[in-house]
């Protein structure tokens, strides 16, 4: 049984930083592309940051600059570094896995996806 567990949301105030940590279990970490998406209620969903194995991620054109995945393989640790914080960046962020998403930035394409942590960015 696969199992992501997001953490590290929290409320912070604009220009403030976060590090959201995805914990992954029961799927092959090092093998499949990993990614932040975000849901604001009300509207669609958004891809945030995804890449695949060693490959540079990609980022939504909203928060490049601003933030950055990474991961620890032997941790089976995904993890997003937000910083400049804004309030538009607010939202429940979630982290996926899929063995090979057509499109990275796609929400619709992941197999596997976590609960989400929310993050919430005053003014």
């Amino acid at each position: 049984q696969w199992q992501l567990a997001e953490s590290g949301g929290a409320s912070v105030q604009a220009g403030g930083s976060l590090r959201l940590s995805c914990q992954v279990s029961g799927l092959p970490f090092t093998r499949w592309c990993a990614g932040w998406f975000r849901q604001v209620p009300g509207k669609k969903r958004e891809g945030v940051a995804a890449g695949c194995g060693d490959s540079d991620p990609a980022y939504a054109d909203s928060v490049k600059g601003r933030f950055t995945m990474s991961k620890d393989n032997a941790k089976t640790t995904l993890y997003l570094q937000m910083n400049d914080l804004k309030p538009e960046d607010t939202a429940l962020y979630y982290c996926a896995l899929d063995r090979s998403p057509p499109l990275l930035l796609d929400p619709n394409n992941w197999l596997a996806k976590g609960q989400g942590t929310q993050v919430t960015v005053s003014s």
